[in-house]
């Protein structure tokens, strides 16, 4: 309603300049999340997405994101949410890297009609990896006893209080092999002829900015402002797309309730805790 009052003033009176909404993904990739901790997934960032891609008057919408990766599943969801909502809504994506967008960061980066970076953010990383700990030796020395009963015999297949086993990890690579031929097929879909023919590109390494170029993975060189000023003029505004907010006037999710129970508390500062390692594992691989 309001573009369309605006439409019948006169334009000597009408708002000069076009409004382009900014959604940020900032963080890792990871299902879920607790009271401690906010993750990038599906979940939390649907919203936004949808309250960008509902503006009618504007142009296009910017992504701009900062993820060192995590789960494929909520990278592909993501990804596909924003290609749907592009669709359906006639309406553009451009994406803009920030510090990394690598591994699942750059998948979501594949969304984008067009992918801009700075020189120096990183890009790339299209592979799979998987990582944990073992601690079967520890067990011993502190005298614990590891007792597991199933039903089926794979069910504690890469158990860490077990000793390593030649068929758990190959069976692990065929899984890591089958999700990489996906993220390969999605990179030749959307990025197409713009791609090189260097043999490193799948291989898992990942570049600064203008490398990825250089290789096809991204479209140009600059920062969200200076890309929308060029594109729709000196006048044109970007308008930060927020989360939703709860009665109490926080952020969702991520708000704590009065009455929450200790052992409820405990449980999920230990995993914040955990999820915060994990999290800090993933930026550190790139120098963050």
């Amino acid at each position: 309603m309001a573009g369309f009052l605006r439409r019948l003033m006169p334009k000597r009176f009408r708002k000069q300049g076009v409004t382009v909404p900014v959604v940020r993904l900032q963080g890792a990739i990871m299902a879920g999340g607790s009271q401690f901790k906010q993750s990038l997934n599906l979940a939390n960032v649907a919203p936004m997405l949808e309250k960008a891609f509902s503006k009618k008057d504007a142009p296009v919408v910017a992504i701009s994101i900062n993820s060192p990766g995590g789960s494929p599943v909520q990278s592909r969801l993501i990804f596909q949410r924003i290609r749907s909502l592009s669709e359906e809504k006639n309406k553009k994506a451009l994406i803009f890297v920030e510090d990394v967008a690598a591994s699942g960061g750059y998948m979501i980066a594949l969304a984008g009609d067009e992918i801009f970076a700075d020189p120096t953010s990183i890009v790339g990383s299209i592979g799979v990896v998987s990582g944990g700990f073992g601690f079967p030796e520890l067990l011993k020395k502190i005298g614990v006893e590891r007792r597991v009963y199933t039903a089926g015999e794979n069910k504690v297949i890469l158990d860490p209080f077990q000793p390593e086993k030649e068929g758990d990890i190959e069976y692990l690579k065929t899984l890591q092999l089958e999700i990489h031929k996906v993220f390969i097929d999605m990179v030749k879909t959307r990025r197409g002829e713009r791609l090189t023919d260097d043999a490193t590109i799948f291989s898992g390494l990942f570049w600064s900015g203008q490398r990825g170029l250089d290789l096809g993975l991204i479209d140009g060189l600059g920062d969200m402002r200076e890309v929308i000023k060029r594109r729709y003029g000196k006048d044109a505004k970007l308008e930060l797309i927020g989360s939703a907010r709860t009665l109490f006037g926080k952020r969702v999710p991520g708000v704590v309730f009065g009455g929450a129970k200790a052992d409820e508390i405990a449980a999920g500062a230990a995993s914040g805790l955990a999820a915060s390692l994990e999290e800090k594992a993933l930026w550190s691989r790139y120098g963050l």
